[in-house]
């Protein structure tokens, strides 16, 4: 037995040193990540909402009833998981000279309302990475979110409908200028978060369009200040027949951006705004409207205009974090005088709408190791009025309001 020992003992010997001092690399690198989390909410008031009230949108108009009572003056609260997420990174061998990553990620939000509770994808790309440049292909962030500026609140609406959200297929190029100037590029397409449709089939504006929509932006960065600015093209082509007759109009909208974060060792300013048509794709006010021309062009559209602004401030401690975010959001109407004929729109119908709304909430962030505890208090307040013949939102208003208390707990690893 000792002698196998022994014999043992030297092969291995002769293949540690056959295979050198240096230990042997993994061709390929995987990390899995993601958290558990819980939150429990509470409203004073019916809202728009999405997701068995997980994510409040905004509060409902007044609804009056035989007894003089608002029937939307009501409370709501639940308790939900569904926003727990899984996922994977993975790098590895360089491919073209270039550092090779990719992530696929997903929670269980679901879809739709109907799908709560099912794994639904949020990122799944790959990414090239070379000294100065940098291409992504795949789904992940819509360009105008910008994933170090948005707010930080304990509400998993980070910040909706005032700060646009979502992901998209693209594209991506990056291209560091010099040290603190980068000119990113993205060609994307609609997918979790499409355009309305007008034929009643799932992102159809969006692939009947021949062109993608069309990002551009510029950003500076260094140790303490991140800021951009950007632009957007965004076709659709809600429409392929109208009245049996073939139509080749088209909706072609456009908007900008612009963001800043202030970040020190004590604390942190984000600050990000955005002005547009048809942001209904980002989670935000606003959509676009049909109008009926005749037999020789049957149809044309025309973008809702959609302005909207936030600021978040919070600390840096690594224990005891208090934070403030406050948004305001409006629309606009078209600017057309002629009547709509149909509006495919968040926030507004044929004889109401938002004309504007505002947020402030305040939060703490009790950290240790990878557990966080979050109670957050926040309050919603929006304008309704009736709906104008340019889509304005004027006349008859309502001034309605929301309390929500948030408590928020998470286990990340």
């Amino acid at each position: 037995m000792k002698k196998v020992l022994i014999v043992a003992a030297l092969l291995i010997s002769a293949l540690s040193f056959s295979q050198g001092d240096k230990p042997v690399e993994k061709p390929f690198k995987t990390e899995l990540y993601g958290f558990a989390r819980v939150d429990y909410s509470w409203d004073t008031r019916q809202s728009a909402q999405v997701r068995e009230y997980h994510l409040n949108l905004w509060p409902l108009d007044e609804k009056i009833d035989a007894n003089n009572n608002d029937i939307n003056a009501a409370n709501a609260s639940n308790f939900l998981s569904v926003v727990s997420r899984l996922g994977v990174k993975a790098s590895g061998p360089d491919v073209w000279g270039a550092k090779v990553s990719g992530v696929l990620e997903g929670d269980f939000f679901g879809n739709t309302q109907q799908s709560i509770g099912l794994l639904r994808l949020r990122h799944a790309y790959a990414k090239l990475d070379w000294e100065k440049t940098a291409l992504t292909f795949g789904q992940t962030w819509y360009p105008t979110f910008i994933p170090e500026v948005f707010p930080g609140v304990a509400n998993f609406s980070t910040g909706i409908p005032f700060n646009p959200f979502g992901w998209a297929t693209q594209f991506r190029v990056d291209q560091k200028l010099n040290d603190k100037f980068r000119f990113s590029f993205i060609a994307y397409k609609d997918r979790e978060f499409g355009a309305f449709s007008a034929d009643g089939n799932q992102n159809s504006p969006v692939y009947n369009s021949v062109l993608p929509a069309m990002h551009g932006k510029m950003e500076f960065r260094n140790k303490s200040v991140l800021a951009g600015i950007g632009a957007e093209f965004y076709p659709n082509k809600p429409l392929i027949e109208s009245n049996g007759v073939q139509s080749e109009e088209s909706l072609n909208s456009t908007s900008i951006l612009a963001y800043f974060k202030y970040n020190n060792e004590k604390f942190h300013i984000k600050a990000y705004g955005i002005s547009g048509e048809n942001l209904h794709h980002l989670v935000m006010l606003g959509g676009y409207a049909s109008y009926s021309n005749g037999a020789s062009k049957p149809v044309s559209y025309e973008g809702i205009r959609t302005n909207s602004f936030w600021l978040d401030i919070a600390s840096n401690n690594k224990n005891t974090a208090p934070g403030f975010f406050f948004g305001y959001t409006n629309q606009e109407g078209t600017g057309s005088s002629k009547a709509a004929t149909t509006i495919y729109a968040r926030g507004i119908s044929a004889t109401r709408g938002v004309k504007d709304m505002w947020r402030a909430s305040a939060r703490i962030d009790f950290k240790q190791n990878k557990f966080r505890l979050t109670p957050e208090v926040e309050y919603t307040a929006a304008t309704h009025g009736a709906t104008q013949r340019d889509l304005t939102i004027a006349g008859a208003e309502n001034k309605v309001g929301n309390f929500r208390a948030t408590l928020s707990a998470v286990y990340s690893f």
